[in-house]
């Protein structure tokens, strides 16, 4: 189903493209890796959060306490992550990535958006400077309507 709109239907294409290009070679990697998603789905977790308990995880990856210990373990014994008792609560476990974590999660994202580079070099500058003008117009558009001060935008 298409709207009437030949922009918004160009950018659901494109939004399709980017998104089968750049997962195709971040699952490519992450089984590389030996890392399922919801490891990934915890490694970057922690990475914006910098520390977080068992249970909390678990509810940001919909599964029990048990199933994220479980996964945990196996980030524990690939040393992406460390895990501590809680000074304040010893019952509770702490999770931390290691910097090997950290390192798994920036080559991810290199591999993520590595055909991006093989896609400019197929540019003309010409074309180059277009998309970067057209791309920092909706770039622009899109944080004006993040702010509250002008939801009308």
């Amino acid at each position: 189903m298409t709207g009437k709109d030949p922009l918004v239907n160009m950018l659901k294409q494109w939004i399709e493209v980017l998104m089968r290009r750049s997962m195709r070679n971040f699952i490519h990697y992450a089984r590389e890796k030996g890392l399922s998603m919801s490891q990934i789905n915890a490694l970057f977790h922690l990475s914006r959060h910098g520390s977080s308990g068992v249970t909390d995880l678990g509810d940001h990856l919909g599964v029990t306490s048990a199933a994220t210990s479980q996964m945990l373990e196996r980030l524990v014994q690939m040393g992406l992550i460390l895990r501590s008792e809680d000074p304040n609560d010893r019952r509770v476990k702490q999770i931390v990535l290691t910097d090997a974590g950290r390192l798994v999660l920036h080559e991810g994202m290199r591999a993520r958006q590595g055909w991006l580079d093989e896609l400019a070099g197929r540019l003309t500058p010409e074309e180059k400077r277009q998309v970067a003008a057209a791309l920092q117009i909706l770039i622009d558009k899109a944080g004006q309507s993040d702010d509250p001060e002008h939801p009308e935008k």
